[in-house]
């Protein structure tokens, strides 16, 4: 809900403001320092991993890190559960990123009924989920527009069948009023029936489209993803034609002078760098946003939150 994500937004910026200084980074540091993190990435990633571990060091908690499956006991033969039984037994969180759907859920569970329940940061779930991007492109949005964020326009442009991001996007953005999404995509990449589902049963303004132009002067924001062709079965993305969908510099003069441009990355072609300097590119604030909305959650999950935001 939007007051729960308004505290989290506000915990973000504390915790921001208080490492840009040595005192206030040795505050932070002493917090968690009783505690040991596992990040357990068998899926790529450099944005994500990179900033959940200084995340965890920045507020104290030592990492240890399972970068693939390849280098666990897995290609022995052992089961995920038992994998993931061994890093509960060494640590007091578990962040995880991995290609199977919910297994990041199936942790939780296996460990709350556990003598020593710990908890788990989903760090993607497959085509499915990746609820920290969403919360850190929500904060992202908290501050482009300083607070505003209903009432927007947002168009999703990409792939939007597959995109974990997206999905996640969509589920944050309805906890604020007056939200309408317009979708651009190739046909093959277009909205799943479950999202469209969860948007008609929850009232929540959507339209698709095929048209960039006609949109640039209407949308609020402008988040772009990928072809997420790590999931294809038989290279079938080389065939799909998303060029038309790109990002050009000379789209920028149509735009709004407040509008936002996000991209949870990484990036091919649909936004050239040529457009990285335009004041409306969000995207490598967006990423660092990330670092500290992760801290957030990371102090959020323990508990932390009243003694961060009373610090002086």
């Amino acid at each position: 809900q939007e007051p729960e994500l308004s505290r989290l937004f506000e915990l973000a910026d504390k915790i921001r403001k208080i490492a840009k200084s040595k005192d206030g980074l040795d505050f932070l540091q002493t917090i968690l320092s009783h505690k040991r993190a596992v990040l357990y990435f068998a899926q790529p990633s450099t944005r994500t991993y990179l900033s959940f571990n200084n995340a965890c060091q920045i507020l104290g908690i030592q990492t240890s890190d399972m970068r693939s499956s390849g280098y666990s006991s897995e290609v022995k033969g052992e089961s995920l559960e038992d994998t993931l039984e061994t890093m509960h037994s060494y640590t007091d969180m578990i962040i995880m990123r991995h290609v199977e759907e919910n297994i990041a859920e199936k942790a939780a569970w296996m460990f709350n009924e556990s003598e020593k329940p710990i908890p788990v940061i989903n760090a993607g779930s497959g085509p499915h989920e990746h609820p920290t991007q969403a919360l850190l492109d929500a904060y992202t949005l908290h501050r482009a527009f300083k607070g505003k964020v209903k009432n927007k326009v947002i168009a999703v442009i990409g792939d939007i069948k597959r995109g974990r991001a997206v999905r996640s996007l969509i589920y944050m953005l309805s906890n604020f009023e007056g939200i309408k999404f317009v979708f651009l995509s190739p046909p093959e990449l277009g909205l799943p029936d479950d999202l469209r589902q969860f948007l008609g049963k929850n009232s929540i303004s959507f339209e698709e489209s095929d048209n960039l132009d006609k949109l640039l002067r209407r949308a609020d924001v402008f988040y772009y993803t990928r072809i997420q062709d790590e999931y294809d079965k038989q290279h079938e993305s080389k065939s799909i034609d998303y060029s038309r969908f790109w990002l050009k510099k000379e789209h920028l003069s149509h735009m709004k002078s407040e509008a936002v441009i996000l991209h949870p990355l990484p990036r091919r072609n649909e936004i050239p760098p040529e457009i990285d300097g335009d004041k409306r590119a969000w995207y490598w604030k967006q990423e660092v946003n990330g670092l500290w909305m992760r801290a957030a959650i990371i102090a959020h999950v323990f508990k932390e939150d009243g003694y961060i935001l009373n610090y002086k």
